[in-house]
């Protein structure tokens, strides 16, 4: 069982998710780090974190929206209500009352890292 202790403890960390390769070009895929579902997108060398779970809906299906543009900004549509959300900061295009939350991603080699917070 985890406590707040442990929480604070993982504030901050970054914890490899995957390789670059598993995630596809230009996609989403879904991934369970630390009591979290995360939204990964890759676009180009570019990977994008954001929390998988849609606020309307409640269940974790970003992973599974349709990565586009809008005015050049990179956004994610969610399958199930259509709120397209950005993949720089999470915030909703459609709602300003709607994000998501957003995690810093690195590249180590072919290695992707999720600073969790």
């Amino acid at each position: 069982m985890k406590d707040d202790k442990d929480d604070a403890q993982l504030c901050g960390q970054w914890h490899r998710v995957c390789e670059l390769a598993a995630l596809p070009e230009q996609a989403g895929r879904s991934a369970w780090l630390e009591g979290r579902v995360l939204a990964l997108f890759r676009l180009g060398e570019h990977v994008y974190a954001l929390d998988g779970v849609d606020p309307l809906a409640g269940v974790a299906v970003l992973g599974r929206g349709l990565v586009g543009d809008a005015g050049g900004e990179p956004v994610v549509s969610s399958p199930l209500y259509k709120q397209r959300y950005a993949l720089m900061d999470g915030r909703c295009l459609d709602d300003p009352a709607l994000s998501v939350a957003c995690w810093p991603v690195r590249l180590e080699g072919s290695e992707v890292w999720v600073q969790l917070g």
